[in-house]
């Protein structure tokens, strides 16, 4: 084996320490990517899965009416306390 000067170990060994960082940055920063990617992927199924509604369902309609009776009351009622 070759007899390497010390300061030129020391020049490649900044040099592979440099790249490692900067490779391991770079890594990082994918990964935080990926996961903000990850993070809308699983809104937008959510919001999918809201919008799945069976819209032929009986009790839905039946569900419908009794929030809109119970905000009108509601607002019914903040109306007399208003006057």
């Amino acid at each position: 084996m070759k007899c390497i000067p010390a300061d030129l170990m020391n020049a490649a060994t900044k040099i592979q320490a440099s790249f490692r960082g900067h490779m391991a940055r770079k890594q990082a920063e994918k990964s935080k990517t990926d996961g903000e990617i990850t993070k809308e992927m699983e809104k937008l199924q959510s919001k999918v899965e809201e919008l799945d509604v069976d819209l032929s369902d009986p009790g839905l309609n039946h569900a419908a009416v009794k929030i809109q009776a119970s905000f009108r009351g509601h607002m019914t009622r903040k109306t007399l306390v208003k006057d």
